[in-house]
């Protein structure tokens, strides 16, 4: 409420012809405003000396004198622009909100829902940007597969589900079975250095005497090493694998096929020279004679058929 207005509700307010949704506002002006509060004591102090006179009844005359001029002034006020119109309903209504708690909590909440309701309609119908891909749970790791792929409807979202390879790693003895067997996939690893390391490692083991049994169904260590020496592409892998597998020549006869398929079949000197050296102390048993009887003629290295077939006569001397 302005100062303007204020003290004109000052008045009407002193002698109670102030309407009641207009005391609220015109006390709390009074509170903060010190020019209305001296005119609101302005009126008091005059009010205090006409009060020692007595009352003269006005003359009927007079009275009806004064309603006639009353009328004719108030028919000359123009009438209130439409912002004054606003405030002053706008004042009323709030005073009858504050006389009326449960009117109040009841706008508080139809303001509430109203704005939930428009924010949702915002929401719904406001562009929608193109969103990146979201990850769950995104450790750094090779994806293994995709599993699934859902869409929603009448959008662009796509959600794709797969299992991820989480690398981890282990530290352990050698003589560890969990050692051993990741040792054993390490041999079958793409990369060439990681087989490199995992069957020389294998191989040292076995040379050393350490748990290198032969399994029933082939996935020992001693049938890993067979499978790197008949499969892998590297020379130096096989050569490995040949020493880790030397012990057991003479008592195993599934290593002592795998190498006397080496020697007849390897296509690297070296590993065939080393086959011919681990078949030395099993030079006696027939297909070891059939297999050097072959390498002496046929093989492209003339090294290698003279080794095969010195070690051919010896076998024959020993018979």
């Amino acid at each position: 409420m302005k100062c303007e207005m204020a003290r004109d509700n000052v008045i009407l307010a002193y002698y109670g012809e102030l309407p009641d949704e207009l005391a609220g506002p015109l006390e709390q002006h009074l509170m903060t405003c010190e020019e209305c509060q001296e005119e609101l004591r302005s009126i008091q102090a005059l009010e205090l000396p006409l009060a020692a006179f007595p009352v003269v009844e006005p003359s009927p005359n007079l009275l009806a004198q004064s309603r006639m001029q009353l009328d004719e002034a108030l028919d000359a006020i123009p009438p209130h622009g439409f912002l004054t119109q606003v405030r002053t309903n706008f004042f009323a209504w709030m005073s009858h909100v504050r006389t009326a708690p449960a009117l109040a909590t009841l706008l508080v909440g139809v303001g509430f829902i109203g704005g939930n309701f428009l924010n949702r309609y915002q929401v719904a119908h406001e562009p929608r940007p193109k969103l990146g891909p979201t990850y769950t749970n995104s450790t750094e790791s090779v994806i293994a597969n995709v599993t699934g792929i859902e869409r929603t409807p009448n959008s662009e979202l796509v959600q794709v589900h797969y299992n991820k390879i989480v690398p981890e790693t282990k530290e352990g003895s050698l003589d560890s079975p969990e050692i051993r067997d990741l040792l054993m996939k390490g041999a079958l690893a793409p990369a060439q250095g990681i087989r490199a390391q995992s069957v020389s490692m294998l191989a040292n083991e076995c040379k050393a005497g350490h748990e290198c049994a032969a399994s029933e169904d082939g996935k020992g260590v001693r049938g890993a090493l067979m499978v790197s020496l008949r499969y892998d592409k590297d020379s130096g892998v096989r050569l490995n694998a040949l020493e880790g597998l030397e012990p057991y020549v003479s008592e195993d006869l599934r290593v002592r096929d795998a190498v006397l398929e080496s020697l007849a079949h390897d296509p690297d000197a070296n590993v065939r020279r080393a086959a011919v050296d681990l078949l030395t102390p099993v030079q006696h048993d027939s297909s070891v004679r059939q297999v050097l009887r072959q390498v002496s003629t046929q093989d492209d290295n003339p090294y290698i058929r003279t080794v095969s077939y010195n070690a051919l006569q010896g076998s024959d001397s020993i018979q």
